[in-house]
């Protein structure tokens, strides 16, 4: 037997937060309509979302697909 097998769970839940973390932050370099990877032909991406988009992570008791837009066009 290893004497060491009591370290086991604690990698085991160190990489899966490391995992989880790098994973995070992928998705919010990709996704986020506050990044431009592009700047000469999107140079303000956050003006293109509808008002039905939804780029929160999570929200709670909102309906994106019922929204209607309130604001002028830019």
């Amino acid at each position: 037997m290893d004497p060491r097998k009591e370290l086991i769970p604690l990698f085991v839940f160190i990489g899966a937060g490391g995992t989880g973390a790098a994973l995070y932050v992928m998705r919010l370099a990709l996704f986020n309509p506050d990044v431009s990877w592009d700047r000469k032909n999107n140079p303000e991406p956050w003006n293109k979302l509808g008002p039905n988009e939804q780029y929160k992570f999570y929200s709670v008791n909102v309906d994106y697909s019922k929204l209607k837009k309130e604001g002028p066009d830019f």
